[in-house]
């Protein structure tokens, strides 16, 4: 049934824009492209948008998975935590100091500045001894200080200013097949090793004395569990900007359905996370027609009230 919605989903974001383009016509251009009108519209801007869709979305929601479990804190998540804002800020200084404009160049960065972010929040919030609270603390702290750089940057570069104006806020509008191609590996590596680690994540998620008494090895259960995440959030993050709350919203959503087992909680998150994503971008295009609004706001709108909700139901849940 997932794969089935998610099949819609993408069926609606290669129809569905400024102009709409019936399935027929959609099938036409998929595999009998003509070079013209609606084939070229669906072939070369729609479809490179989608299939970017899927592996950002795939990335968050994978993401947001591993990091609640690997910090047993059910409010983790790429945006929360400061690691999408710790990959944006290594993007903006790469193109704005260091004159990269590609894609493949930056993404280098975007991965350094997930990976160093991701340990700082890990450190600050109390590393083993860490809490829900102070790592959310952390993550706030550290993705105030890094989005109040980014901003400084650009308002000091006019030519980054142009470049970045809607990368960071999120976006899937300038997508392209070399966008594509040049992030995908890097995310399918995230994807087969979130997956593969999802036993032993099991084991973390009841605590350090148990996972060992299970024969699970924390220090490389952890190891990869933050290399996973880096090369997730990395690549995501350097293709279509930071995008907040997808990897906070699908895992609840998740659970609700397939329990607390990773091995069932990653594979449907990988499915239903690019569903949101893709929804939010159909919605984007939808409501301001003909022109757009960025998925990464569309995201944020709807994530505000549930991370508000979840918080409420935490506290609600200790008294």
């Amino acid at each position: 049934m997932s794969v089935g919605v998610l099949l819609l989903v993408c069926a609606a974001g290669l129809a569905v824009g400024a102009k709409s383009i019936p399935l027929g016509d959609v099938w036409h251009g998929l595999f009998h492209n003509s070079g013209t009108g609606n084939d070229v519209i669906v072939l070369d801007v729609r479809l490179p948008r989608t299939l970017l869709g899927l592996l950002v979305g795939a990335a968050l929601g994978l993401a947001g998975a591993v990091m609640q479990a690997l910090t047993r804190n059910p409010l983790a998540e790429p945006g929360l935590l400061g690691v999408n804002a710790g990959a944006a800020a290594a993007v903006v200084s790469a193109i704005s100091f260091f004159g990269v404009t590609s894609i493949g160049g930056y993404v280098w960065f975007a991965f350094a500045g997930a990976a160093v972010v991701s340990v700082l929040v890990y450190a600050l919030g109390g590393s083993r001894s860490a809490t829900p609270v102070r790592l959310a603390l952390a993550g706030t702290a550290a993705t105030a200080a890094l989005f109040g750089y980014v901003n400084a940057v650009q308002l000091l570069d006019s030519a980054a200013l142009d470049r970045l104006r809607f990368w960071t806020v999120g976006s899937l509008a300038s997508a392209d097949m070399s966008t594509v191609e040049k992030v995908w590996p890097f995310i399918a590596v995230g994807i087969v090793l979130a997956l593969l680690i999802a036993r032993p994540l099991n084991a973390l998620e009841m605590g350090d004395d148990t996972a060992r008494s299970l024969g699970a090895n924390l220090t490389r259960t952890r190891v990869l569990a933050m290399l996973c995440v880096t090369l997730l959030c990395g690549g995501a993050t350097a293709a279509c900007g930071p995008i907040v709350f997808v990897g906070l919203m699908v895992p609840h959503l998740v659970r609700a359905i397939t329990g607390p087992d990773m091995r069932w909680i990653l594979p449907y998150a990988a499915v239903l996370s690019p569903v949101l994503l893709l929804g939010a971008d159909v919605l984007g295009r939808v409501v301001a027609r003909p022109a757009e609004v960025q998925v990464g706001i569309v995201t944020a709108l709807v994530g505000g009230p549930v991370f508000i909700q979840l918080v409420r139901r935490k506290r609600m849940a200790q008294l």
